[in-house]
């Protein structure tokens, strides 16, 4: 795998080492010793399988307070999506800043988002599979999230959603 640190700290995207013969390819998507190499992911405790039907779904911008804040690592298996990391970390130097990329089943590209950092994504054609990686479990009293769409972040997507879930839309400009 090769990581490459993102403007935001924390951060990474990271590309897949192809392994390739005449049957096809083998490459690893987790290796606990080369993510601590960057202080990335110490475990993995659970994985998730998200599949949108139409092209302009949004899901986010998604994240959990401490102390079950979650590092991510998110890949398209299939279809194409515009992937986003929002850093809420009022420490950080990033704070407020975003970072967009496209992942699709082609190029293979995986988004490492740290905790306390929102995670949100368009889906950039039907049929798009997203697998994520998490390093907490699941915890529903500690999930948030901010309004993809606020102005106090100005993330810039690549079109105007088509689907948004109730609660995705409900969720309040950050204050």
């Amino acid at each position: 795998m090769t990581f490459t640190e993102l403007f935001i700290s924390g951060a990474f995207l990271i590309d897949l080492e192809l392994r390739e013969d005449e049957r096809g390819f083998f490459a690893r998507l987790f290796c606990e010793k080369e993510f601590a190499v960057h202080g990335l992911m110490p475990r993995i405790v659970q994985v998730n399988d998200s599949y949108c039907k139409f092209k302009g779904t949004l899901r986010g911008m998604h994240y959990q307070l401490d102390p079950h804040s979650e590092d991510k690592m998110v890949r398209c298996l299939r279809g194409r999506i515009f992937d986003v990391v929002l850093d809420l970390r009022k420490s950080s130097p990033t704070f407020g800043r975003w970072y967009g990329c496209e992942l699709t089943q082609d190029n293979r590209k995986m988004l490492y988002i740290p905790k306390m950092c929102a995670h949100g994504f368009i889906t950039l054609e039907d049929d798009s599979e997203i697998l994520y990686l998490h390093s907490q479990f699941h915890a529903p009293s500690a999930e948030r999230g901010v309004r993809w769409d606020d102005p106090k972040f100005k993330i810039q997507w690549p079109f105007k959603p088509k689907i948004i879930s109730k609660r995705d839309q409900q969720f309040p400009l950050y204050t």
